[in-house]
């Protein structure tokens, strides 16, 4: 309803608080409320935000108004005892009542029809010790106050949700010894069993080699990967969405983090931006505060405490998420404007989906080999392979970033696995294991691919330790699985993410001992053999041929062939992600739960908002 066909004396004084608000015409404030009726928005919000007021100027305006006192920000207060139920309602709640000396004070960050009410009852509101504040100063003191609780909540959301799906309860240290154990035999078999066992030998590469990357030639060869437009929804019918921001020792990368969320197209008055900031790292803090202006975006420190991962960043903002949607974004990223005007719309329109991936592309791919080999792979994974598992219905091994979900099925899940190095394949196998929908947006997302082999190194590493703690954890109970996810995912996450633990070292293995055979007997190798070498090397055409093709048709589609002569270095890139494997296997025995963080901000090359 208009705020103009409101009764009279209601809509005389929302338009007189907002003229005061405003310093200007009477006509003036009403224009302003109408237009955020018609967005379907508080009118402070609008005043803050798109008259560009900012929430503190708004709401001490407000409180002089209505006669009662006002602070930009409230006093400590002592930690809570606040239950799971309680937690759960944090992200709404707008007041708290607080007693320092004596005396009790209850601070509320009221909206504007809330402020009209108070207005007639200045007098007992003042008695009662009421104090106008703003949502974020609220925000703030409901967080130091539960702390402890959101802390606790972000370690153990997972374990209370879905115990049999936590990697802190089922990663105990003789399944992990076993299964680095079994790895290493697997191996050891592919470099014995041409000599002992080589029918065994081929069935056992067809399964970890060919499988997979017979799939990669279906992903390749399929004519229509993107997903048809969805119809755009008008700002009014927007939902608030929310933004996660993990960061941690990256304060060079917040100037282009906060520009590049600082341009998207979204309505602000419907956008909360929270930045995620390890309280180790004072100098991201530090440079956060410092740029964080805008008044959709808000610091959140993050409390010292094992773990020290990304999901556990992101678990202990989950209960403070007001939107319906929520994404998550890396300190590197640069998504494109309009990116979540598109995820808002397909979650519209697509109501069996709770998950969106959208595209990641590399930008730096033309700063050395490794760069050029890393856009390849995403190229080829997140542009034409994720798109086709999610119209056939299988799991999907999210990317760490650019993931949107519904904020209720995301909580429903128990949020993130705190203790999964690689939290994003954990919670793609956990919505398919749900029946949560899942699918790919077409919106691309710039990352920066690492420069160095170290840094490169040190990612994949975790990546690599991450996908056995999927595996050993979601395996641990193999009947459950299956009931939850089918067949046809049992088999896909057995074949897929089981190949991409085992399949480089196997790779390596056997393309090494042909290249042996090779160098021993000359071209005439094949011509002297009985047959088998024939089929080892045609095995090994088809896993390059798989993962080339891939990287080909994804690179061409994002406009970057110029990096397909660089894809001819993959025997090589897969002997990096072998040596990745094998330190995979030793941290998984000896620190399951470290997080080797990656350094951003090292490309030379200039990187642009994207349009």
């Amino acid at each position: 309803m208009d705020v103009l066909a409101e009764p009279a004396g209601v809509a005389e004084q929302k338009i007189a608080l907002c003229a005061f608000i405003l310093g200007g015409s009477h006509e003036a404030a009403a224009a302003a409320l109408a237009a955020a009726e018609r967005l379907g928005v508080d009118g402070l919000d609008y005043c803050s935000q798109t008259m560009g007021l900012g929430d503190v100027a708004v709401m001490e305006r407000a409180a002089d108004w209505v006669g009662l006192p006002f602070v930009a920000s409230l006093p400590p207060a002592s930690q809570s005892s606040a239950d799971h139920l309680a937690l759960a309602q944090l992200a709404e709640r707008r007041a708290i009542r607080t007693e320092t000396s004596g005396t009790e004070r209850t601070y509320f960050a009221a909206r504007l029809d809330e402020l009209i009410a108070l207005r007639e009852r200045a007098p007992i509101a003042r008695a009662k010790g009421i104090v106008l504040t703003t949502r974020r100063a609220l925000r703030s003191a409901l967080v130091a106050a539960n702390s402890l609780a959101l802390l606790a909540e972000a370690r153990q959301s997972l374990v209370r949700h879905w115990p049999q799906a936590s990697a802190s309860l089922d990663l105990s240290r003789p399944l992990r010894i076993g299964f680095v154990a079994l790895l290493l035999a697997s191996v050891g078999f592919t470099a014995l069993a041409p000599l002992l066992a080589r029918p065994v030998l081929l069935v056992f590469l067809v399964v970890v080699i060919v499988a997979p990357a017979l799939l990669r030639l279906l992903a390749t060869l399929q004519r229509h990967p993107d997903p048809a437009p969805d119809p755009p929804l008008s700002d009014a019918a927007l939902p608030r969405y929310t933004i996660l921001a993990p960061l941690r020792d990256e304060a060079a990368m917040v100037p282009q983090l906060i520009g590049a969320l600082g341009a998207l197209d979204y309505p602000a008055e419907k956008l909360e931006i929270l930045v995620l900031v390890e309280s180790k790292s004072p100098e991201t803090v530090a440079a956060v505060a410092a740029l964080a202006a805008d008044a959709r975006i808000e610091l959140l420190v993050i409390p010292a405490g094992a773990p020290q991962t990304k999901p556990k960043a992101l678990d202990y903002a989950l209960p403070l998420v007001t939107g319906a949607h929520v994404v998550v974004f890396d300190a590197e990223d640069i998504p494109d404007r309009d990116q979540l005007r598109r995820a808002a719309s397909r979650f519209a329109a697509h109501p069996e989906l709770d998950c969106l991936q959208a595209e990641l592309v590399v930008d730096n791919g033309a700063e050395n080999w490794l760069t050029a080999l890393f856009a390849g792979e995403y190229a080829g994974l997140f542009g034409l392979l994720l798109p086709y598992l999610a119209r056939h219905g299988l799991p999907l091994p999210l990317g760490g970033t650019s993931n949107h979900f519904r904020t209720a099925a995301l909580r429903a899940l128990g949020g993130w696995d705190a203790f999964n190095v690689t939290e994003d394949a954990d919670l793609g196998v956990r919505l398919a294991r749900r029946r949560l929908g899942t699918g790919t947006l077409r919106s691309a997302t710039a990352e920066e691919a690492p420069i160095r082999l170290s840094a490169w190194m040190r990612q994949r590493t975790r990546w690599i330790k991450g996908w056995m703690q999927t595996f050993l954890v979601h395996n641990r109970h193999p009947r459950a699985f299956l009931r939850d996810i089918g067949w046809r995912g049992f088999l896909f996450f057995q074949l897929y993410v089981g190949s991409l633990i085992v399949s480089s070292l196997i790779h390596t293995v056997f393309a090494l001992s042909l290249s042996l055979e090779i160098a021993r007997h000359g071209l005439g190798w094949l011509r002297l053999g009985d047959g088998w070498d024939a089929l080892y090397l045609l095995v090994l055409v088809i896993g390059y041929g798989g993962a080339f093709g891939l990287a080909l048709r994804g690179l061409k589609r994002q406009g970057q062939i110029e990096l397909a002569a660089y894809q001819l270095l993959l025997p090589v890139y897969w002997l990096l992600h072998a040596v990745a494997a094998l330190r995979a296997a030793v941290e998984l025995l000896v620190r399951p739960y470290f997080w080797s963080k990656t350094r951003h901000g090292e490309t030379r090359m200039v990187r642009v908002h994207r349009p």
